[in-house]
């Protein structure tokens, strides 16, 4: 199973503990918890993060398109436009809201009848 793999079956989400360190265009630097890996309607893969400091908790979450370098080391990259980056929030919404479903039923669907 590969890195990203571990990150999508242990992010949040599912109770692990896997962080980033972002560098900020101030030159400061922000540990991350990775929330999730996943894939929007356009195709292209993208990262879910959320500050761990205690500080941030204002459920900022921050997202990025996700790749790899050719060592299999994380690329992380600005959304540039407004259209991509509604794509995306749109994306993590539903991840989301299907995570708060499941919370709600505990994943037995016999409890939606």
């Amino acid at each position: 199973m590969s890195e990203r793999d571990e990150i999508r079956k242990e992010g949040l989400f599912e109770g692990g503990d896997t962080t980033v360190t972002l560098t900020l265009d101030d030159g400061s630097t922000l540990e991350c918890v990775v929330l999730t890996i996943f894939e929007a309607s356009n195709g292209t893969e993208y990262i879910a993060l959320m500050p761990e400091s205690a500080e941030d908790e204002d459920g900022e979450v921050y997202l990025y398109r996700y790749g790899e370098t050719d060592d299999g080391q994380p690329d992380l990259q600005n959304i540039e436009s407004d259209e991509e980056y509604e794509i995306v929030a749109d994306a993590f919404d539903e991840i989301l809201d299907e995570q708060e479903f499941r919370e709600l039923f505990k994943g037995d669907p016999s409890e939606l009848e």
